[in-house]
């Protein structure tokens, strides 16, 4: 592969992708198909996205693997058999590198390599890329799959660089594993991933202490195994799957159900909890009465439900208090659980809610709070992420007269549709800010619409003769506000959430995703391609 550190001598292609993870491979094999010459630059060491970096123990999908999968290929969908209902890291990540070698991908993908800046050439309706090898590369196509959940956060306090145990980012989780037996461990966080890690290494450690700033619903999980007949049942109706994931409100296969939960009797409400929460899925959350993400009325009982069961699992009245959400059920994500709640029971689990003995700074020997200092051999930064924007925050892409993409979105993310952005010609995004993303919607789910919806697109592109194509300022404006109107119909913009941008300081408060549905996302995006493109420039 050619290098280089000048324009003059750049190497030009049709397109270039950033990412190797779900949706980045699909979006590589859709250019290929195109035939369009195509590079891929993936900041990692092999294909996996999201699977390959995040190794923590008891990293597992929380989507169903029936419609956690590629829908482009019915060699794809017989060949490949998945173990479980909802697979592990490991089974995910094997299910991406097998459709990196089934369709021979690897070749365009250039691994280890971080896109570093992407400027646009007016003169020449193309982009210039630079990575941080100082490779040089043209192209009239520039598409970002860099991810949702990429750019890792660390809490600030100060002192870490002089702390002895060792910091382990779940999204940066060593390649090798780590022996957490006979260990001091301290997990800050308690999100989905920190759920998983805490459940996963409480039963080997010699002590955990969890620090706790917003407690959690979850729903446990029920993960049976499939065999061969499960699975031939499944390809027989892929295709029927497929579909209805375009057809909910989610992308699972879970429709809403129409009633209000304030329309039924206390019974009948209480029996269909009992029933949903029997499927140990998402269901309960995506496949609850249509008004509980609407109404605090209608989710209150809801909450209240969660609330009852969390309280029976856990012995201490004081430590299930803690654990005790006070926001509306589904206003932040709702994760999966295998024995989360029952961690606490144990002589080695102790539990800090950080707000009120809050965290003052990394030690020597570990973390001090208010209360004093408490000593780990390893503290595990279950911390989240700069999520939506964060990603592209690390790339310095600059579009018409120098324009910085970030500086535009410093106080509001515009991108019409979630997949371009006004100034920013032929730069095309999957799960940007403001589309459908892996908080609202099973991700292969939208991010497959938005692969396919680009590559239409492009596709359209190249038969008329066009060069290019971005929104019009008024398109993408009058978007977002549709975006905002439809959130704030709900009780999310209230709660705390990475959805909001609230766990970055300084962030813009904004919804960072559309929460009008699936369905509805994909029949708008439908819409405006057969209007011609309507709400975009072509030239």
């Amino acid at each position: 592969m050619s290098s280089a550190n000048s324009g003059a001598d750049a190497r030009t292609v049709d397109v270039v992708i950033v990412g190797a993870g779900f949706a980045g491979l699909h979006l590589l094999y859709r250019m290929r198909e195109l035939g369009l010459s195509v590079q891929s630059f993936e900041a990692g060491g092999d294909v996996g996205g999201t699977w390959y970096w995040n190794r923590y123990p008891g990293a597992r999908c929380d989507s169903p693997s029936s419609s956690y999968q590629y829908f482009f290929s019915r060699e794809l969908l017989e060949e490949w058999q998945w173990s479980q209902r909802f697979p592990p890291q490991s089974e995910a990540l094997a299910y991406l590198n097998y459709v990196a070698d089934r369709f021979d991908l690897r070749d365009h993908i250039q691994f280890d390599t971080r896109v570093v800046s992407a400027h646009y050439d007016e003169d020449r309706d193309r982009w210039r890329i630079e990575t941080d090898a100082g490779e040089i590369l043209v192209t009239r196509f520039f598409i970002s799959a860099i991810g949702v959940l990429t750019e890792p956060l660390v809490p600030d306090l100060p002192g870490q660089d002089k702390a002895r145990p060792k910091f382990l980012h779940t999204c940066r989780w060593p390649h090798g594993g780590v022996d957490f037996r006979g260990k001091r461990v301290g997990v800050i966080g308690t999100g989905a991933t920190g759920i998983q890690v805490i459940q996963s290494i409480a039963g080997e450690v010699a002590s955990l202490t969890v620090f706790q700033r917003t407690p959690n619903y979850a729903i446990p999980i029920r993960n049976p195994a499939l065999d061969e007949t499960d699975w031939q049942t499944r390809r027989d109706q892929a295709d029927a799957t497929h579909a209805l994931t375009h057809e909910t409100f989610s992308g699972f296969e879970y429709h809403l159900n129409p009633q209000s939960a304030l329309d039924v009797s206390d019974s009948e409400r209480r029996a269909y909890l009992e029933e949903l929460w029997a499927d140990g899925s998402l269901s309960f959350w995506v496949g609850n009465y249509h008004d509980i993400l609407a109404s605090e009325a209608a989710n209150a009982p809801v909450a209240e439900f969660v609330r009852e069961k969390i309280r029976a699992r856990v012995d201490d009245p004081a430590t299930a208090e803690k654990l005790m959400p006070d926001y509306p059920y589904g206003s932040r994500r709702v994760p999966l659980e295998n024995g989360y709640f029952e961690v606490y029971n144990q002589d080695n689990v102790t539990l800090i809610d950080v707000n009120e003995d809050p965290m003052q700074a990394f030690t020597e020997q570990g973390i001090r709070t208010a209360s004093g200092e408490h000593k780990f051999d390893y503290i595990v930064l279950a911390t989240g992420f700069d999520a939506v924007t964060g990603s592209y925050s690390r790339i310095d892409i600059r579009g018409r007269d120098g324009a910085s993409l970030n500086a535009k979105w410093a106080q509001r993310p515009l991108a019409y549709l979630g997949i371009q952005s006004a100034g920013f010609p032929n730069l095309f995004m999957v799960t940007g800010p403001t589309a459908p993303t892996t908080a609202f919607c099973n991700y292969p789910t939208c991010g497959g619409m938005q692969v396919e919806w680009v590559t239409d697109c492009i596709r359209h592109l190249t038969r008329q003769g066009l060069t290019r194509i971005e929104p019009e300022p008024a398109a993408e404006v009058e978007w977002a506000d549709h975006v905002d109107e439809v959130a704030n119909m709900t009780l999310i913009p209230a709660t705390k959430s990475w959805w909001m941008g609230s766990n970055v300081g300084g962030k813009a408060h904004s919804v960072l995703g559309y929460i009008g549905g699936a369905n509805e996302y994909k029949r708008i995006c439908d819409e405006v391609a057969a209007e011609n493109y309507k709400g975009f420039e072509t030239a």
